[in-house]
């Protein structure tokens, strides 16, 4: 048989639309008929009802909660949308497309189903029996574009003197681990502290669903499989951080944290793969902290809590807490540094943080950037890599905002744009 591309399997759907709506002398004006065109389109090649907001660049997740229920994140904010499913097999036949072109099933038998689309997006869907109120499907979407920190910085996420000091740590090669809930942009803080990594230096990547877009050339990404139906052949994130340990990594970069692995990764850490960083799910800086122990407890391994607590204490150096406060915003509510062990805890010093004040008429949360008045044990280590940075720095005071300059014609209003904190975009 005549095999014909893409491109001109869509353009006779849609001459033959065409050709319907014409036999059927149904009257539609050229948008009407350019949408339908586009929902037949939608419907055949792609997701049904998800795709038009899969086409919005300003749509960041994506939760069907059954076939009436179809709701948005936008701009930081949830809505819930007109966009329906005729049915449960109308959602189900969506989710087993997605679940086929990932090479994945989805029925009775598997009812969880935990991938990416092609572009990057991470896709979860649950199915009836152990959904009760019919198939539910999750999508969280990335920008092709990583928000880097000049751009966070912009949107108020953190002041320049917190990155400047971030930027530091990342290019002496302490290890950092970033925390925070649900939605708060761990994935892409990490993404941007990449730009900082010298561009020689070799990385591995570990993840359960790839989700980094790193900003440099010389990463190997790997990917955790799971097992087949017959629940053989699974690949966890242990087995790879194991492996690369073979690789030759100048850093070992985990995009989550969740089991047993935590352990391989803190003997890593300690282990002269310096550099290396992860995130964690946690509500603050020492809940980040008794996670890490728990997951050290999942590796099977009969360790003291003493001895758990001095694995992390002395393999990680800097924990950054990121926060969603109310209205959607992402900030970086704390700097934290980790300083060794007094009797049997963790000793945490903030460097800086995030002291929200209230709520505005909008309903977003405001207040300032405040430097703790801590001065950093790691100083000596910048300064043993060349990197001057004045004490100073860390008196405490509150962080002010960048003043626009002065207008002096049709440039310089522009330049003073630029340093305006966008009030209409949350960072993704």
């Amino acid at each position: 048989a005549r095999r014909i591309s893409l491109e001109q399997l869509h353009a006779q759907c849609a001459e033959r639309v065409d050709a319907l709506l014409q036999e059927e002398r149904i009257p539609l004006s050229g948008p009407e008929k350019q949408q339908l065109v586009r929902e037949v389109l939608d419907e055949v090649f792609g997701y049904g009802p998800l795709d038009e907001f899969l086409r919005d660049p300003s749509v960041s997740d994506i939760l069907v909660n059954g076939p009436h229920r179809v709701y948005i994140e936008r701009l930081g904010r949830l809505e819930a949308t007109d966009a329906t499913f005729l049915d449960d097999s109308h959602l189900m036949r969506v989710i087993r497309r997605i679940a086929d072109n990932v090479g994945r099933r989805v029925d009775e038998s598997t009812p969880m189903l935990d991938a990416r689309l092609p572009d990057g997006s991470r896709v979860n869907a649950i199915v009836p029996p152990l959904a009760l109120d019919g198939p539910s499907l999750s999508i969280r979407r990335f920008g092709t574009n990583p928000l880097d920190m000049e751009r966070l910085i912009e949107l108020d996420a953190l002041q320049a003197e917190m990155a400047t000091f971030v930027q530091a740590c990342v290019q002496c090669k302490l290890n950092i681990l970033i925390s925070g809930g649900t939605g708060t942009g761990k994935t892409t803080f990490l993404n941007a502290l990449s730009r900082w990594i010298p561009a020689e230096e070799r990385l591995v990547t570990i993840e359960d669903a790839a989700e980094l877009q790193l900003q440099r050339d010389h990463v190997v990404r790997l990917e955790t499989r799971p097992p087949n139906i017959e629940g053989k052949g699974e690949i966890t994130q242990r087995d790879l951080l194991r492996n690369s340990l073979r690789m030759r990594p100048d850093r070992i970069i985990i995009g989550e944290v969740r089991g047993s692995e935590t352990l391989d990764m803190l003997q890593a850490m300690n282990t002269g793969h310096e550099g290396s960083m992860t995130t964690v799910h946690a509500n603050s800086p020492r809940d980040a902290l008794r996670r890490l122990e728990n997951m050290v407890s999942m590796a099977g391994i009969n360790y003291p809590v003493h001895a758990i607590r001095e694995q992390v204490s002395s393999a990680l150096n800097v924990l950054i807490h990121l926060g969603r406060l109310a209205g959607g915003r992402r900030r970086v509510v704390q700097i934290v540094e980790i300083t060794g062990m007094e009797g049997e805890t963790i000793c945490l010093h903030d460097l800086f943080r995030f002291n929200q004040k209230g709520v505005d008429a909008d309903g977003h949360a405001y207040g300032d950037f405040e430097v703790c008045g801590v001065r950093p044990h790691v100083l000596t280590r910048l300064k043993a890599y060349g990197i001057e940075m004045s004490p100073d720095m860390f008196q405490r005071r509150v962080l002010e905002k960048p003043k626009p300059a002065p207008e002096k014609g049709a440039d310089a209003h522009k330049d003073a744009e630029k340093v305006k904190p966008q009030k209409k975009r949350s960072w993704l």
